[in-house]
């Protein structure tokens, strides 16, 4: 007669953490559907987490940023957005820019007018 050993699934859930993947999940759901649907790109940030980049198919661009880069990851999969594995190219052409942006990055790059 032989034994067998049934071993328990030893991988811990973090509570926490599910619960910013929902929420951040949530949150990429509902800027996608205001913008008409969306892509995203996860970028690694260090030790602060990911930086979660979002254009919708309008044009709109927004960011969340997430603990770590895994929990991004999660989100955007549950989320259920198109990823990207960088930001250029045909992606980063469809963000569409106005005037606050323009003169945002002239104001910080070149010395141009402040935005108060």
């Amino acid at each position: 007669m032989s034994s067998i050993l049934v071993m328990a699934d030893t991988q811990q859930v973090d509570p926490k953490a599910e619960r910013k993947v929902a929420r951040l999940a949530q949150q990429i759901s509902s800027f996608s559907k205001a913008h008409g649907g969306a892509e995203g790109q996860v970028a690694y940030l260090g030790q602060r987490g990911a930086r979660i980049v979002l254009v919708g198919e309008d044009g709109n661009w927004g960011d969340l940023v997430a603990p770590s880069f895994e929990i991004a990851e999660q989100a955007v999969e549950k989320s259920g957005i198109t990823r990207h594995e960088s930001f250029d190219g045909e992606f980063a052409a469809k963000v569409k820019t106005g005037r606050y942006e323009w003169s945002r990055m002239a104001g910080i790059q070149v010395g141009g007018p402040k935005n108060d």
